[in-house]
């Protein structure tokens, strides 16, 4: 099992987001997708993010855009960094993704390439609006079910929850509940690990 929380507002969780489910398939784990809203999580945990947005190392930034668009590349995807909006409130575009529970993968995706791809304001209803309408999703059933309490409950949850067990950013991805990576360049890592795991199983069959 592959745990994945995620906020479709960080453009390397576009870039997990794109290259784990291959990887996931290529090992036969299934994806948990777990939505999150980053910002409670840097209210909570990590405030330093803040910081580092307002007094940004001059060096730094110029290569984290040199890096994201090397990994963007490497991806075949287009993100556009900084967008006009940033950074964007995702809200709406979360709940969204609770409330379709096990068939928000396409909508998820809609609303990366929407926001990262082609620089549009995912916090205004227009563009969730068109987004519904591209994946097949009822606009009208999606603005009423986002604002239900136990849309916005769930939400907090998976928040809270993710800081609980020691996560710090979007995305967070666990490997049979416990063993944790953040961010997309630890693939190779999660490569790994379910590897070992395949190794493991394999091992203990032969030996049953």
């Amino acid at each position: 099992m592959i745990e994945f929380f995620f906020d479709c507002s960080s453009p390397w969780t576009y870039l997990a987001f794109h290259n784990i489910q291959p990887l996931a398939k290529e090992f036969g784990a299934e994806i948990s997708w777990r939505p999150i809203l980053v910002g409670g999580i840097f209210n909570s945990t990590n405030p330093s993010v803040y910081a580092s947005r307002e007094t940004p190392v001059p060096a730094k930034a110029r290569y984290m855009k040199k890096d994201l668009a090397d990994w963007a590349r490497s991806a075949d995807l287009e993100i556009r960094m900084p967008p006009r909006v940033f950074p964007v409130n995702s809200v709406k575009a979360m709940r969204g993704c609770i409330w379709l529970g096990k068939d928000m993968v396409p909508f998820a995706r809609a609303v990366f390439e929407a926001y990262w791809g082609n620089d549009l304001d995912i916090s205004m209803d227009a563009v969730l609006h068109d987004i519904c309408q591209r994946v097949g999703v009822d606009p009208d059933k999606f603005f009423a079910a986002i604002v239900q309490q136990a849309v916005k409950d769930r939400l907090r949850a998976n928040t809270d929850e993710v800081i609980a067990r020691g996560g710090y950013g979007s995305p967070t991805i666990y490997i049979d509940k416990t063993d944790m990576y953040f961010g997309n360049d630890r693939l190779p890592l999660i490569r790994e690990a379910l590897q070992r795991r395949r190794a493991g199983a394999a091992s203990a069959g032969s030996a049953a």
